[in-house]
């Protein structure tokens, strides 16, 4: 936001109060830009984001949800140094709690208009902060060379409506950690790629298999993260779903979930996963160290792991694609997106320290720190372990070749992934009769999509 020193200062000492949660909602509640300026207007949608130009000298506010200590450390080097490199684009740094919280704090100063001048989410819930004129569009901001270099991946995730409304500078790889010397020992084979999946039976045959060779839960599902609120379910076994032949919602209009969601398709996938907990192939989830401890042998589960896993066994993991249900392997993709909130903020100069954050160098650094995968194609040839003979190679492959798909790109999505989390742990954790639960959560969606009219795109 353009702003002159003494509003930015005003700020300033309005979140040296914040402590804490309580302190963060009463901040959004209480504390103004100093300007006494109409709220409205910061709800006001613009075409334009960038023009090119910058006057004066800028002061910018970024909001960013803290979860890795790395993470959130090697985004303060990267602001502090962005700051000391040139003088005409002041950026102040605002951590907040991740994940949950945080999309609360972002609802709430979104309806006081309070929003900052970037403000970092978790990719799927960008059509509906675009649909609802929380976001402006970024394409103006862009260059054709940096699109280019963005991952596809990375592009269909920011579009919503035709339009260009967010950028990451990571994207997230899933698939199945397996301990090769274990699969060997039983004289099971590894698959290579996504063309040579294990089939779903196959997968069955096979936990039955580690089973007699000692190992009691072969296949760790992480039942640690399916508390209400965690995203993990629908990321993690959306993918079921679509490679069986379901889905969600109707994956053209986004206009119903009844007869997708609770479709056959859909009611076999995840009776199969349902089976594979029914007969004690997975482990309870009591805590997130079925792998690491040796309870699992394999693990349905995202990069994130990765260090964690072959520091535990060092030479000995393999990722390979989850199983084909039917209609080819399927695998989760998105991650956390950068977007400029409606408002007045000036385009060029929150783009300016976008486009610091999206140089291959930093790219790279990020994902280093963090365990994603990087988002732009440059960044991708500076990290070996992403390259044709790289251990993580499977998760560019599948992020370029289309294998990976995204949450569905609707504004219904939070009231989806609700409702798709919902009848997961009801039908993995406490094991209810899967037709009946997929039904009930299919009314839900519709319900939501009933009182919001199907969102009818508003234009942009």
């Amino acid at each position: 936001m353009k702003a002159s020193l003494s509003n930015f200062g005003i700020r300033r000492r309005c979140r040296v109060l914040v402590s804490g949660l309580l302190g963060i909602a009463l901040l959004l509640a209480g504390c103004s830009d100093g300007d006494g300026g109409d709220s409205k207007a910061k709800t006001a949608r613009s075409d334009t984001t960038c023009d090119g130009e910058i006057k004066g000298t800028a002061h910018i506010t970024v909001w960013f949800h803290s979860e890795q200590s790395s993470e959130i450390g090697t985004l303060r080097s990267q602001v502090e140094e962005f700051n000391q490199a040139q003088k005409q684009v002041r950026v102040e740094l605002v951590p907040l709690p991740g994940r949950r919280p945080y999309r609360e704090l972002v609802n709430s100063a979104a309806a006081s208009g309070d929003l900052p001048d970037l403000l970092d989410f978790d990719g799927p819930n960008l059509y509906s902060y675009a649909w609802s004129g929380r976001l402006r569009p970024i394409e103006s901001c862009v260059p054709n060379s940096l699109r280019r270099d963005l991952l596809p991946s990375i592009r269909r995730q920011g579009t919503y409506a035709g339009r260009l409304w967010g950028v990451g500078t990571f994207d997230s790889g899933m698939g199945l950690f397996v301990r090769k010397s274990v699969l060997r020992k039983a004289h099971i084979r590894i698959p290579e790629s996504a063309a040579d999946a294990w089939s779903a039976d196959e997968f069955t045959g096979i936990l039955h298999k580690l089973r007699k060779q000692g190992h009691r839960t072969p296949l760790d599902l992480y039942l640690y993260s399916t508390k209400p609120g965690d995203e993990w379910p629908t990321y993690g076994f959306a993918p079921a779903v679509w490679s069986a032949g379901g889905d969600l919602i109707d994956p053209v209009h986004y206009r119903t979930a009844d007869g997708y969601l609770n479709s056959p398709a859909s009611v076999k996938a995840l009776t199969t996963l349902q089976s594979w907990v029914k007969e004690g192939l997975v482990d309870p989830g009591r805590d997130d160290r079925a792998f690491v401890e040796g309870r699992s042998a394999i693990s349905w589960l995202g990069h994130w792991v990765y260090g964690e896993y072959t520091k535990a066994f060092p030479g000995d993991v393999a990722i390979v694609p989850l199983p084909d249900f039917g209609k080819g392997t399927v695998t989760g993709m998105g991650s956390w997106q950068w977007g400029i909130p409606a408002g007045d903020a000036d385009g060029d100069a929150v783009w300016r320290f976008l486009a610091f954050l999206l140089k291959p160098d930093e790219v790279h650094r990020m994902s280093a720190a963090n365990g994603a995968i990087p988002s732009t194609n440059s960044a991708v040839k500076l990290s070996p372990q992403y390259g044709p003979h790289g251990a993580e190679h499977l998760y560019i492959d599948q992020l370029r070749s289309g294998v990976a798909r995204p949450r569905p790109q609707t504004p219904a999505y939070p009231a989806i992934t609700d409702a798709f989390s919902w009848a997961f742990r009801k039908i993995v954790l406490d094991r209810a009769p899967v037709a009946t639960i997929l039904d009930q959560a299919a009314r839900r969606i519709d319900k939501d999509l009933t009182a919001h009219d199907g969102y009818p795109q508003k234009g942009s």
